[in-house]
């Protein structure tokens, strides 16, 4: 009797541990998937935050020259 329940509990605890294994790989899979999927979506992100940081610049420039056009004096 006491081979049959010593066989069982291992098996039961090698079972255990491979589940165990397989769901810590999933993990591992699912935050490899998350970050790709953040890098892809960053990468275009920036770029567009960047050219618009570089349109309102732009566009303060343009705005600070009329100023500075229409205040200075005329020759």
């Amino acid at each position: 009797m006491s081979n049959g329940t010593s066989n069982d509990v291992s098996g039961a605890i090698g079972n255990l541990l491979d589940v165990l294994g397989k769901v810590a790989q999933q993990q591992v899979g699912l935050l490899t998937s998350g970050i790709q999927s953040a890098a892809q979506y960053a990468e275009p992100l920036g770029k567009t935050a960047t050219d618009l940081v570089g349109n309102v610049i732009s566009a303060l420039n343009q705005i600070l020259q009329s100023i500075s056009s229409a205040i200075a004096p005329k020759k």
